[in-house]
């Protein structure tokens, strides 16, 4: 096995056709029409996006020029004119989505909202006017710190309405992460909550604000503006502080939207770098609104009636994508979910799903993981029967998960679509596409249409059937990462510069190790800084953990690699247990031999550790560089700011 490759271990050979009831109403119904509409945008790649985007989009000015590419810098649709707000809402006001519902919303505490499109585009003219007011500009950055509620999405499309790009911060981050991404973005607005409500207990929002803010640490901001949410006092800071509903009431609901360039930035999203500064990933306006429409509407099959439920948090990119700007540009009706499955309501999400009627549902594996460690009564006291499609997004899901949620969540009826993609994509780009692809329990399948994505060693040769290697993608997408903000150097390092180009072919670097089987399904192995050399082995973390989880007293488990002067690296295995076990050799035996028979001796972790909880960053990955560290003995460095709970590595050093 060459050096440059990974090895891939896991076989699955399980094959779930779509049932031919979806097929014969979904939008893309055969696999052969998936064939074309494939081989079309990989002949012409500029024909097809173009004829797609004037179709499906609105344009106030068409485009000069479909593609401008210059590696590794991409513009799209160069010199045509749209705005992102303007497809979500103003096209759906003439006919009968004027009264249909865009948002169900449900607080923590059972409060609950309907907004119509009418309604919501009232609202969202009202902020636009109100930032207006307070000086925002074209081009001017609005900071978005808030919980998930009604107001988050009003205030991004307001943004996108007049053209000031906006960078939300998810409502769990830290003062000190709110500040770090209000600098570097340069901030002139943010838009804040009193709090928010998670598991019953208040998120106290403007506390961090005013910590973040405190001693002018952020001079760029000018104005808070606060939404009352929990009704708790805060303090409000006289000159910069205003309360979202005194604003919204003396706002004009008549406020045209702004044509914007094709390429002008839509917004900013920080994710977290490994060694400290989170890189501000800069997405554009024409190309991001027509790839995050299209994905949504063949990705998850979009019809008329469907009330769509992914469970995302607005702050990481798939509530931009699968919260607001995909669904709504497509006038679909979307659930939004301010809480989480908590003691006092375990069975909180099942009760939405029957309440609401969700047709479709798009969460985490992580998520997955937890509704299995709950147990299958609570789906199963609730009539899930209005679900038609499930989908999985933010890592790879292993096979047993995939089919706990194929059985006890879809009923054995509903298509998984498995999706891979990334923040810097913009959207999904390796999914099944549900009326059509036959799913391989674990893999995302095969590219979206007009991605060409290949699995090649570290010189950018193909690799062999069955051979792990580096997931890349060969040709510009519309949604595309265009720079990191302010650190175009960082962006051609970090995405363009691992692998060389091949007959002058770039290629983007997705970080990530992959697979293709001899059926040319795609298996996503993980991150590569997740992979483990043992005696001369690359192994992705990714299928020894789906090797424990299989096991039924297994939770969740996160492997990685501790340095071994005789083998370079062992397996280490920390593991979280189902409630009905308790630790012991005898299990850690016995999860041993399960790797064992799995996928062969080379796999045999060297040593497992039983934990409560593993550290996740708040979006539900789990950081496994922290367990690295921790396994190794080393002092754990980097970017912590994303975690969910960071007394998880205080007690996971006592472990």
């Amino acid at each position: 096995m060459s050096p440059n490759t990974i090895e891939s271990v896991l076989q699955e050979e399980r094959l779930f056709s779509p049932p031919v009831s979806f097929s014969k109403n979904a939008r893309i119904k055969t696999w052969e029409a998936y064939q074309e509409l494939y081989e079309k945008a990989r002949s012409d790649p500029e024909s097809f996006w173009a004829e797609i985007a004037e179709r499906e989009l609105h344009w106030f000015k068409k485009w000069d020029k479909v593609l401008d590419w210059k590696p590794p810098f991409a513009q799209w649709f160069v010199g045509g004119q749209l705005n992102l707000c303007y497809n979500c809402l103003d096209r759906h006001l003439d006919g009968d989505r004027r009264d249909k519902p865009a948002l169900i919303w449900e607080g923590e505490p059972g409060d609950c909202r309907i907004i119509t499109y009418a309604q919501l585009h009232r609202e969202v003219c009202e902020m636009a006017n109100a930032l207006k007011h307070l000086g925002v500009r074209k081009g001017d950055r609005v900071g978005i710190y808030l919980p998930m509620i009604p107001e988050a999405a009003i205030a991004m499309l307001a943004c996108a309405r007049i053209g000031a790009p906006h960078t939300v911060v998810f409502g769990g981050f830290s003062a000190e992460a709110l500040k770090d991404r209000l600098l570097d973005a340069n901030a002139k607005v943010l838009i804040t909550a009193d709090g928010g409500w998670r598991k019953e207990d208040i998120v106290h929002l403007k506390q961090q604000v005013d910590r973040a803010l405190a001693d002018d640490k952020v001079p760029s901001i000018e104005h808070v503006i606060v939404v009352r949410r929990t009704g708790h006092p805060i303090h409000i800071e006289p000159g910069r502080d205003l309360w979202w509903d005194d604003l919204q009431e003396e706002a004009s609901d008549q406020c045209p939207a702004e044509p914007m360039d094709s390429e002008d930035p839509s917004f900013i999203l920080y994710t977290s770098g490994t060694t400290g500064k989170p890189k501000g990933v800069v997405h554009t306006t024409g190309g991001y609104n027509l790839y995050t429409h299209l994905t949504t509407q063949w990705v998850f099959d979009l019809q008329e009636n469907d009330v769509f439920w992914c469970t995302a948090d607005v702050g990481w990119i798939t509530g931009h994508s699968y919260i607001v700007y995909g669904p709504l540009s497509n006038g679909a009706t979307i659930l939004m979910y301010e809480g989480a499955p908590r003691p006092s309501n375990p069975g909180c999400l099942w009760d939405l799903i029957e309440k609401h009627r969700v047709t479709i549902f798009y969460t985490a594996p992580t998520a997955i993981r937890l509704f299995i460690k709950m147990g299958e009564e609570l789906p199963k006291a609730r009539d899930l029967s209005s679900l038609r499609l499930l989908g999985t997004v933010g890592e790879p899901i292993n096979p047993s998960a995939w089919m706990w949620y194929h059985r006890v969540i879809g009923g054995e009826r509903c298509p998984i679509v498995d999706t891979w993609w990334q923040t810097e994509t913009g959207g999904i780009m390796i999914t099944p596409l549900p009326g059509v692809t036959k799913t391989k329990p674990g893999s995302a399948t095969f590219p979206f249409p007009g991605i060409i994505a290949d699995v090649v060693d570290l010189d950018g040769n193909p690799v062999g059937e069955n051979q792990g290697g580096y997931l890349v993608i060969k040709y510009p997408w519309p949604s595309m990462i265009r720079t990191v903000y302010k650190n175009p150097d960082r962006y051609r390092s970090t995405y363009w510069e691992n692998i060389p180009p091949k007959n002058g072919e770039y290629m983007y670097f997705t970080g990530d190790g992959a697979r293709r089987d001899r059926d040319g399904y795609l298996w996503v192995m993980g991150r590569i800084d997740d992979v483990i050399n043992v005696a001369g082995h690359r192994l992705g973390t990714m299928e020894v953990e789906s090797a424990l989880v299989s096991h039924p007293a297994v939770a969740e488990a996160a492997v990685v690699g501790k340095p071994s002067e005789l083998k370079g690296e062992e397996i280490i295995a920390f593991i979280t247990l189902e409630d009905s076990y308790t630790p012991s050799e005898e299990l850690k035996k016995e999860l041993k031999n399960r790797v064992v028979e799995e996928i062969g001796a080379l796999a045999r972790p060297e040593d497992i550790q039983f934990c409560e909880a593993l550290p996740k960053t708040r979006s539900g990955k789990i950081v496994r560089r922290l367990l690295r560290s921790l396994a190794a003995g080393e002092e754990v460095t980097g970017d912590t700011s994303t975690l969910e709970d960071r007394s998880v590595l205080d007690r996971l050093r006592n472990v």
